[in-house]
């Protein structure tokens, strides 16, 4: 196993309001996440609540939207670039609604966390309140949340880690959001850290995430 960086730089991957990246920086403050730096934030959207909170934490910020650029592919260099630019280790998706065609050298090394236990729920335009409200409608007992390394198919790739949680009677999109965000923010830190105690490579290594929550 390659042996971790010290600390592991991280890149993260926005799109809205930085919840994820606003938790990331509130552990890493608090000493709950550890070894971890991140040396990058990519925002599709400039005039979003999670650019500010990059800008606020002084961390570098790259706004990189895909209308400034002909094509997928080269939205998809540009983000590419952001990252190489800031020597990633890691990159991580936290609410990143752009589909970002990766190339190889960040293929095993790209998380992405979905507001449900896939392989249901999941697809192009599943995201936020839609998940929620499709969960609802199926009449699904228990919903949660999903690590899994990206691939080129939305909400795909590998799956490393869930977390379950119930769907209460009565549950409105917004009161089971709540729940499932607050097992988004336990479960994602943990998955990074991981990474960054025992390296990058344990993200291919399928038998180190069996049960692991």
């Amino acid at each position: 196993m390659t042996p971790p960086h010290t600390p592991l730089r991280l890149g993260v991957l926005i799109s809205g309001g930085g919840s994820t990246l606003a938790n990331l920086i509130e552990r890493l403050g608090d000493g709950r996440l550890r070894g971890v730096r991140i040396v990058a934030v990519v925002s599709s959207r400039g005039a979003v609540r999670g650019a500010e909170i990059a800008r606020q934490a002084g961390l570098s910020l790259a706004i990189v939207r895909r209308r400034d650029h002909a094509d997928a592919d080269g939205f998809s260099r540009a983000v590419a670039a952001s990252l190489d630019a800031a020597e990633v280790d890691l990159a991580a998706m936290g609410g990143f609604l752009c589909h970002w065609r990766l190339p190889t050298r960040y293929a095993s090394r790209t998380l992405n966390i979905h507001p449900a236990l896939l392989p249901a729920f999941g697809g192009r335009g599943m995201h936020g309140r839609r998940v929620h409200e499709a969960v609802l409608t199926s009449g699904a007992t228990e919903s949660g949340c999903t690590v899994h390394l990206v691939d080129e198919i939305y909400d795909h790739g590998p799956i490393l880690a869930q977390r379950r949680v119930r769907v209460a009677p009565g549950d409105t999109p917004e009161s089971l959001a709540a729940r499932v965000g607050q097992a988004e923010r336990e479960l994602y830190p943990r998955v990074i850290q991981r990474v960054a105690d025992e390296g990058v490579s344990i993200l291919t290594d399928a038998h180190a995430w069996r049960d692991f929550a």
